[in-house]
């Protein structure tokens, strides 16, 4: 799993507004706000974070580390 934290920083390596994220993953907007204000890794429906994480792959970030060891983020070469 991600972390919220994960989610923001991937989403600024990319440029990406919200918006950008929640039409990439199929969610919406009021989704993503909250998932990025969670601490740690986001409550909510796992079919909903792994259509975020999917789609911020899909797009170059490669997720690194775990939620409780170095969680952090990356753009695929």
């Amino acid at each position: 799993m991600i972390t919220s934290d994960q989610i923001r920083a991937a989403r600024a390596l990319l440029q990406w507004s919200a918006q950008d994220l929640a039409d990439s993953a199929g969610v919406g907007i009021a989704t993503v706000r909250r998932f990025e204000t969670i601490d740690g890794v986001p409550t909510g429906q796992v079919r909903v974070l792994s259509a975020i994480q999917l789609a911020l792959e899909d797009a170059g970030v490669e997720f690194i580390g775990s939620p409780d060891d170095r969680p952090g983020v990356r753009l695929k070469k």
